[in-house]
């Protein structure tokens, strides 16, 4: 079994099979990571978005990465944090495995995560972080997920921080650190 990564950096220039947008529920473009996908995927991602009808909470879709090194990209809309009584984590945990569920349907070997729903809906990093590489591991430790590769990219010096406090209660060890720098 392989062990999920960390990329220190953007995760529009990276060169893997699929890239995860986390999105709004219009799929239409936002702040933070989506609207950084969306400008550099260019014009053609709106449109292939607006042909999706949104997405629900906790839901993943796929679409064409266009202008991307990544060939995929998939858009998942996580819970925005409440302190965690309105199932917030079951919420994030369902965005994860519906992207691995992409992943084994689209026959995708590599995948890059941002910190899903870390950002403008407040979801607390290390909670974050425990459910991404937990949901990483269940999944990574499946038949058929062979040479699969999983990236959790740390934009901030705080989310790289949380997956590597995370990794080492979970794994014992710190995960590979690579960086775009």
């Amino acid at each position: 079994m392989r062990f999920p990564s960390i990329f220190r950096g953007d995760i529009t220039t990276l060169k893997v099979d699929a890239i995860v947008n986390a999105a709004n529920s219009s799929l239409l473009g936002g702040g933070g990571v989506d609207g950084a996908i969306h400008r550099a995927a260019g014009s053609q991602l709106l449109e292939e978005c607006r042909s999706l009808n949104g997405c629900t909470v906790g839901e993943a879709k796929i679409t064409d990465g266009h202008d991307l090194q990544a060939a995929w990209v998939i858009h998942t809309v996580g819970p925005v944090w409440y302190g965690g009584g309105r199932d917030e984590a079951a919420l994030l945990r369902n965005c994860y495995r519906g992207c691995f569920k992409l992943v084994t349907e689209n026959n995708i070997n590599s995948i890059a995560f941002p910190a899903i729903s870390t950002g403008a809906y407040r979801y607390p990093l290390e909670l974050a972080a425990e459910i991404a590489i937990s949901v990483a591991l269940e999944f990574l430790g499946t038949a058929g997920s062979g040479d699969k590769c999983v990236i959790f990219v740390g934009f901030t010096p705080a989310s790289l921080e949380a997956y590597q406090n995370v990794a080492k209660v979970v794994l014992g060890y710190e995960l590979a650190l690579h960086s775009g720098d």
